[in-house]
């Protein structure tokens, strides 16, 4: 039977956290904090993102925001020019849009395209996210490609809306708890979770063990015996 396959980009098709993780570290070693180590200064910077997803969304212009922004909450003042400019050379790995497969992606999008209709659906800003799409040289796989400000319900019911989807019949395919299966289960379509090690923390959710509407695999290439 043929199928609708809807696929996360980040950290499913190509490697992403990671990198963010590596600006992080530095910054919070950078910071040279007085009295709290890395490990007591992470949770400050992760209530900080959660509380600006709504304002300043997700990619490398919102870690910069929130990075001057936690610099600003632990030394109570603003952070100076030279400062900032030292954030963003942190930061600078970031903007050049370097892709990372993960193992296997190519090939099996190349044989799954060709049994189901393909589509891709991400987050963030549009410009860096149709930055790192054209850097993957993976569009040619996909019949449509949605890059949206969140992964909601609302989200995955518009892209049905918009495709006329049979929700029964489409899968959608990602290592996000929060973004990728629980809103698509929510809007009656079925999941593959595919862990990712380096998956955002903010990203993090609890999934039933007891769905059926939910293929748990161990890494991306398993999806061939599947589909």
């Amino acid at each position: 039977m043929k199928r609708v396959l809807i696929f996360d980009a980040d950290d499913t098709l190509w490697e992403n956290n990671v990198r963010f993780e590596r600006v992080i570290d530095d910054f919070l070693g950078w910071l040279a904090h007085p009295t709290l180590a890395k490990a007591e200064l992470r949770p400050i910077l992760d209530d900080i993102e959660r509380a600006n997803i709504v304002t300043v969304g997700y990619g490398s212009k919102a870690l910069l925001h929130n990075l001057r922004e936690t610099f600003e909450h632990l030394y109570q003042r603003q952070v100076t020019d030279a400062e900032s400019k030292q954030i963003e050379e942190l930061a600078v790995t970031l903007i050049d849009h370097r892709m990372d497969l993960i193992e296997g992606v190519p090939e099996t999008l190349a044989e799954l395209s060709g049994r189901h209709e393909l589509l891709m659906m991400t987050k963030g800003a549009v410009d860096e996210q149709q930055g790192k799409i054209d850097a993957s040289d993976l569009a040619r796989y996909f019949s449509g490609i949605h890059i949206v400000a969140e992964k909601d319900l609302a989200a995955y019911q518009a892209v049905a809306d918009e495709r006329s989807l049979d929700v029964g019949n489409t899968w959608m395919i990602g290592n996000s708890p929060k973004s990728d299966i629980l809103p698509a289960r929510g809007a009656g379509m079925n999941a593959v979770f595919i862990p990712n090690v380096h998956t955002w923390v903010l990203e993090e959710d609890e999934l039933d063990p007891a769905d059926s509407g939910v293929l748990h695999l161990s890494r991306f290439t398993e999806l061939l015996d599947h589909f």
